[in-house]
């Protein structure tokens, strides 16, 4: 129970932002393709967390959550597939766009600068084959695909207004995409109360900004996926 109301408080959340959107820019709003997205993220949390441990367990001997992920994985793929959306209009391609990789790749090393930082500031001491194994692959195969995919995709349906800044052509999607992202990490609710971690929210918010920025300029989440799985298990290596 207690996350279906951290849920239900998420997307609460997402629509107060949405609201607040709307009213200065009415005419920019999607409204079908918002309420898409806060179906997605209901869907996802779902699958994640087992149907909130109402669904059996088929991989009880492991530590980690790779039955959710799994799940998940698997209906961003079904969804990425429907024709209001397409794999290669989410990013799910191996295709980088001309020219995209002489801006990418520095930034993509400025990213594993910062995670190479963190992990020496914060080690995170050892580490058995199975947590090695699961940061290496799930965190980026299931989370670039939903949030960088086909939850920016719809987000960006529902705000159509754009920015350019940095070579690339900015939305709300981009922006709420990365909140929900930090916010899956740092918000919640238990003990009667919801909690908001500042500081996880700032250490996953804001570096998925770097991904957003590298899908929307490479048109690929390869590079995002790689990056995610270098930024978890990265503090896990001897």
């Amino acid at each position: 129970m207690n996350g279906f109301i951290g849920l239900l408080g998420t997307l609460g959340l997402l629509l107060l932002a949405a609201g607040a959107i709307a009213l200065c820019d009415r005419r920019g709003v999607r409204l079908h393709w918002l309420l898409i997205a806060a179906a997605l993220v209901a869907a996802n949390d779902a699958l994640l967390t087992r149907a909130y441990h109402n669904l059996p367990d088929f991989i009880p001997a492991a530590d980690w959550n790779w039955q959710g992920k799994i799940l998940a994985l698997a209906l961003t793929l079904l969804v990425a597939a429907l024709p209001a959306f397409g794999w290669r209009r989410v990013g799910l391609t191996m295709r980088q766009a001309r020219g995209s990789l002489i801006s990418a790749i520095p930034v993509a090393l400025l990213y594993c600068g910062f995670f190479v930082f963190l992990a020496l500031q914060f080690p995170s001491g050892s580490a058995d084959v199975e947590e090695v194994a699961f940061q290496l692959t799930m965190p980026g195969f299931e989370e670039e695909p939903f949030y960088r995919g086909i939850l920016l995709f719809a987000l960006d349906r529902a705000f159509t207004r754009r920015a350019r800044f940095l070579g690339v052509d900015w939305g709300w999607g981009a922006i709420l995409s990365c909140a929900l992202f930090g916010l899956a990490h740092a918000f919640g609710y238990s003990g009667g109360h919801f909690s908001f971690a500042p500081t996880v929210m700032a250490l996953t918010a804001l570096p998925s900004l770097i991904a957003v920025w590298l899908r929307l300029r490479t048109g690929s989440l390869l590079l995002p996926i790689l990056l995610h799985n270098f930024g978890n298990a990265i503090s896990l290596l001897p």
